[in-house]
């Protein structure tokens, strides 16, 4: 999904074909309504961007590293260092949500915690 292209009626029909989950690939794809009704169901799992898409930026990051510091890794080295990033995040979220909490929720709070203590 590009920005704004999963609203409301486009969140309630995923749900109503079956959806278990909308995990944000894109920055902003899915709309203020479009998060209000995936809410309504709490048995739908919705990941947003910051977290869901982390990956993509990390791995820009390694590369980044690797070429400032004229390294080269193996690809099973960037895996590992990706797998390890990304059960960070989802940690992250699950603690931040707190007991009851969605990962969303989590999520969010992560990311604020983590420009407050900056």
């Amino acid at each position: 999904a590009t920005q704004n292209e999963i609203d409301g009626e486009a969140a309630t029909q995923l749900i109503a074909n079956g959806c278990k989950g909308i995990f944000e690939g894109a920055n902003l794809p899915t709309t203020l309504d479009g998060q209000v009704a995936v809410r309504k169901h709490p048995d739908v799992l919705y990941i947003p961007g910051k977290a869901a898409n982390a990956g993509g930026v990390g791995v820009s990051g390694f590369e980044m590293s690797q070429n400032a510091q004229r390294l080269q890794w193996k690809p099973e080295e960037v895996d590992k260092k990706l797998q390890d990033m990304m059960a960070n995040i989802y940690e992250q979220m699950t603690t931040n949500g707190g007991s009851g909490g969605t990962l969303e929720e989590g999520a969010n709070r992560a990311g604020f915690l983590k420009v407050a203590q900056a």
